[in-house]
């Protein structure tokens, strides 16, 4: 997974249990909730990463029947089934095939995204550290309103969580507390097995609730530990597309100081989208209103932008990259592309290569030093090292049923409004007149004329006039 951070590990590593089958009604979409986009990512994406970066030896999915997480997690994660939407108790039951005697397992949340793996792994290390069946991460907020409230026992322990989610779900007195459930949890694997297996339905929802596991551990007289955090983030769960927007701007406020505490400028960083898999290299430049998205990356000291977006596109070193449009493009080191340029998908420009304004260029290699300065589509083409193709350069390559291939060589000089009509190859140090079609190869050195032969013709105008 790209950005992968080193391993946090904690004690002994954890098997850690995502909670996705949730149907997510309130986001009216066809879409799984954990499967929306966020900052380049599918939501449940990012408590998988956590959990890989807390050293887990074991991320287990916890999806619906239908299926639809079905080859869309990364590779390595395991999917258990919830069979019926029986609730949290019965989503982690139904991943205990995947526990192991005496190993934590912490829980968490696909739609809750922000954790960190530092997080994961100091709640790992807190919870085998105490002793306890089980520790509940908690945080403290100014407005608890829909949270489940943390319930203290005498001796400062979690007695249990007094969820709120339908009225008559909580009292008054606990509806008072403001340290609320993260929703984050540490067990030990036995002991929750075997308290998941005594938990009741009982409840306005009909459901089990895993909370409910601490009550029953408190009437075993086993410990149940607080875990509590500064950081209220980490409680933000997404609903809705309201939520899924809050949650997007911390991410995205996350991954812009990530990358400007590593040597990037950020001119705007409320006009700038950057995903989280993008990379970027010391002293690079990000002009406002540019969209960096997937697995983009640029070198050092490159400016990017103002107005532009770089799509799964590779820039090296020294690249400028001005109110253009990129796609799975490569571009290499000290390279000028723009204003208005369009890189589509397979386009290679070289070395010290220049794209110009109003330039179009698809599956190509556009050869070290070669320049197409502007107004022009080359598509489908493999240019020459130093050649320099006029404006209004056009490369023919479809013709209605299949795609041709033009080849032009080294050092070539096209002159202004010439058509290459594929399949045909230019040869090295060779010229084309201005306003030529070339239908046929032209060898090397030689100079390519395609076009009529001028003829001015007298008296046109008054001609013209009189017929009217």
């Amino acid at each position: 997974m790209i950005g992968q951070p080193p391993s946090i590990r904690p004690v002994s590593a954890p098997t850690v249990v995502i909670m996705a089958a949730g149907q997510g009604t309130r986001m009216k979409s066809a879409v799984p909730k954990v499967l929306h986009d966020l900052c380049g990512w599918p939501m449940v994406y990012w408590p998988i990463h956590a959990a890989r970066g807390a050293g887990a030896k074991k991320v287990v999915v916890v999806a619906g029947p239908d299926g639809a997480l079905e080859g869309r997690l990364p590779e390595g994660v395991e999917l258990a089934v919830q069979a019926e939407p029986k609730g949290t108790g019965d989503a982690v039951k139904a991943a205990a095939a995947h526990f192991e005697p005496g190993e934590t397992v912490i829980v968490l949340s696909g739609d809750v995204p922000l954790l960190t793996a530092k997080l994961i792994s100091d709640l790992a290390d807190a919870h085998e550290r105490s002793g306890a069946a089980a520790t509940a991460t908690t945080t403290e907020l100014d407005d608890p309103s829909g949270y489940g409230r943390i319930v203290r026992g005498p001796d400062g322990g979690v007695e249990h969580v007094a969820e709120t989610k339908r009225e008559g779900d909580a009292s008054a007195a606990e509806l008072a507390i403001r340290e609320v459930n993260a929703g984050i949890y540490a067990f030990d694997a036995g002991r929750l097995l075997e308290a998941l297996e005594r938990i009741t339905n009982d409840n306005v929802q009909g459901e089990y609730y895993l909370p409910d596991v601490l009550k029953v551990f408190r009437g075993d007289d086993h410990g149940v530990a607080a875990f509590e955090v500064d950081d209220p983030t980490i409680v933000l769960g997404v609903n809705d597309r309201i939520d899924l927007a809050r949650v997007r701007a911390i991410a995205q406020r996350r991954i812009h100081e990530r990358h400007m505490s590593e040597g990037v400028t950020i001119v705007d960083p409320a006009s700038t989208t950057i995903d989280v898999g993008v990379t970027l290299g010391p002293d690079t430049v990000i002009e406002p209103s540019s969209f960096l998205r997937g697995l983009t990356h640029a070198g050092e000291a490159c400016r990017i932008g103002p107005v532009t977006t770089l799509i799964d596109t590779d820039l090296h070193d020294h690249v400028t990259v001005v109110h253009s449009y990129c796609v799975q493009s490569e571009i290499g080191s000290n390279v000028s592309v723009g204003p208005f340029a369009y890189l589509r998908p397979g386009t290679l420009v070289r070395d010290g290569a220049k794209i110009g304004t109003f330039v179009e260029v698809k599956n190509s290699d556009i050869g070290e030093g070669a320049k197409v300065p502007h107004l022009s589509y080359i598509g489908d083409a493999d240019v020459g090292e130093g050649t320099n193709l006029g404006a209004g350069t056009i490369t023919a390559n479809y013709d209605g049923f299949r795609k041709h291939r033009t080849t032009i060589g080294r050092n070539v000089r096209g002159g202004v409004d010439t058509s290459f009509v594929a399949p045909v190859e230019v040869g090295d140090d060779a010229w084309t007149a201005a306003g030529s079609v070339i239908t046929d190869d032209i060898p090397p050195g030689a100079l390519g004329v395609g076009r009529e032969r001028q003829r001015n013709v007298e008296g046109y105008d008054e001609r013209k006039k009189r017929e009217e």
